[in-house]
């Protein structure tokens, strides 16, 4: 235990130790990445996938053990859910730091299936990191805007169509794709400016997670709500690589999503998101009633 080191140098040796163990692991990455592209044998594929995702498991746990290594962070953790590696899940976490997303990877990593997001088609000629993943099945998905629509009406649903084909890989190996349904990280400045009827959240893109399950649709049918609080403030990922984050308050909660919200068209069915924005809110609204009794609790029972 290092915690005695000043914050800057714990930092510094923090990212030093994550950029090590990213570049010893990273040929074995590109390697199985060269033989996934090259062989198209779907059970080669298959295994090559295995290996990377436990490549991955391996990068996650390294963070964490270098966190220990540096500093002491009192965790009070609170798992309702029955996690399984061989289930597919919707994650979603309100949104602070993005410490928040190193902080659910320590949480959940080897419980449930790699985290993945969904990115940008164009992301994927990002240097290094595009071979990466797509290695990994990050899937990639094509937007259109409402004017892209209107001036090309026939492009309507082909970005719904294109992110179920880049998902079919996933009805054979279980995943968790991870959303921030606020979109950005939460502050004073943009709770005021959104005059957001939550007093802990920013309000909710429901857009992103309609798209997600009627992408997935036929394989996801549980949500992680995951709820974060810091209570000597979120700060950055810098004051959590450097120890100035000293306590971490996590609650995960399962929840069912409706069969009637799986596998609809958000965009073009208003119906639809009209419902799916409905209980939308109501998660939200439990959610910040949650952040308040954790608040009361952390305030009444202080570490």
């Amino acid at each position: 235990m290092l915690d005695f080191l000043p914050a800057p140098l714990k930092g510094t040796l923090c990212v030093l130790l994550i950029l090590l163990s990213t570049l010893i692991l990273y040929p074995l990455l590109l390697l199985l990445a060269i033989l996934k592209l090259i062989i198209p044998i779907t059970p080669v594929r298959k295994l090559c996938t295995r290996g990377l995702n436990a490549i991955a498991f391996v990068w996650i746990e390294n963070n964490g053990l270098f966190m220990r290594l540096l500093n002491r962070i009192e965790w009070d953790v609170e798992l309702n859910a029955n996690l399984s590696r061989n289930q597919w899940y919707f994650v979603t976490c309100n949104h602070q730091s993005w410490a928040d997303i190193l902080v659910t990877q320590v949480v959940l990593n080897r419980r449930i299936p790699l985290m993945k997001f969904f990115l940008k088609k164009e992301l994927i000629w990002v240097p290094l990191l595009g071979i990466a993943w797509w290695a990994l099945d990050f899937p990639f998905m094509k937007r259109y805007t409402q004017q892209q629509l209107m001036k090309k009406p026939h492009l309507r649903g082909k970005d719904l169509e294109t992110t179920r084909k880049a998902c079919e890989k996933f009805e054979y190996t279980p995943v968790a794709v991870f959303n921030f349904m606020e979109g950005t990280r939460f502050t004073p400045a943009k709770h005021e400016q959104q005059n957001s009827p939550y007093r802990n959240l920013l309000k909710p893109r429901s857009g992103g997670t309609g798209f997600v399950l009627g992408a997935m649709g036929n394989l996801m049918s549980i949500m992680l709500d995951i709820t974060i609080v810091y209570p000597d403030g979120p700060g950055g990922i810098w004051d959590y690589l450097s120890g100035r984050t000293r306590r971490v308050i996590i609650r995960v909660d399962e929840k069912r999503i409706p069969e009637q919200f799986l596998g609809r068209d958000y965009q073009n069915d208003r119906e639809f998101r009209i419902e799916f924005q409905k209980w939308i809110s109501e998660l939200w609204n439990n959610k910040d009633e949650l952040i308040d009794r954790m608040k009361e609790q952390e305030t009444a029972n202080p570490s």
